[in-house]
């Protein structure tokens, strides 16, 4: 990642103790970064969401509820990339954020060049990707070439009409495209094409981006066509 992406990455501090988020607050803010602290912790996730995050610094152990339900719910959400800094060592709570979703796992006390590191590392990490080529769709990667979707550690390798499904929601994004304009993409034409057989393939599409927690993003405009959501927020 260039130097002018890093200052313009937006990192949301979600730490309690306020002498320790107010340290962090200093460290990235010097580091070039766009920093907010959280402070309200009683809903985490929807103050989260509002920032439009880069990347989140999560503890563990806060009020109201504990990291791992506000790290679980922010990936299910595709908001951000998650960075847990918690004073918890121990290996099986390491695996639990893992597991939930977790981008990378730190604990305090922590070198601060290391947490620098990691942070440049995850968002350079984000960055190649769609330097080669990927399109982002907020929450998903998109090869327009292969029409392989990439979402978080996973990857599936889409059906050719469900791709170019995709792509031609994700190139208009958040605006409509007319069944006509799919039935060129997908055929060719749109004589003699069946309405079945389009609903057909969105049908196979949902189901595909039901595995990804994706499918309420595409939205059926009555008389009018479909729609790619912008990444939801709260």
């Amino acid at each position: 990642m260039g130097k002018e992406a890093d200052i313009l990455a937006k990192i949301v501090v979600v730490e309690d103790d306020v002498y320790m988020r107010e340290e962090l607050l200093n460290l990235l803010e010097k580091s070039g970064y766009d920093t907010i602290g959280l402070s309200d912790f009683e809903n985490a996730v929807s103050e989260i969401a509002a920032y439009f995050p880069d990347l989140i610094l999560l503890d563990i152990n806060l009020p109201f509820r504990s990291g791992f339900e506000i790290c679980k719910e922010l990936k299910a959400k595709q908001i951000g990339t998650v960075l847990v800094l918690t004073a918890r060592d121990k290996l099986q709570d390491e695996l639990h954020a893992l597991d939930l979703g977790a981008d990378d796992y730190l604990t305090k006390p922590c070198n601060m060049s290391r947490l620098l590191a990691r942070i440049k590392n995850l968002l350079r990490r984000k960055e190649e990707q769609v330097q080669q080529g990927l399109l982002d769709g907020g929450g998903f990667l998109l090869d327009p070439n292969t029409f392989t979707i990439y979402v978080g550690n996973s990857s599936y390798l889409m059906p050719p009409n469900e791709g170019k499904i995709l792509l031609a929601l994700l190139k208009n994004s958040p605006k409509i495209v007319s069944k006509k304009e799919l039935c060129i993409r997908l055929w060719g034409t749109e004589e003699f094409i069946d309405e079945n057989a389009l609903q057909v393939n969105f049908t196979r599409l949902r189901k595909t981006l039901r595995e990804f927690g994706l499918e309420e993003r595409i939205e059926t405009m009555r008389g009018q066509g479909y729609r790619l959501k912008e990444q939801v927020r709260l």
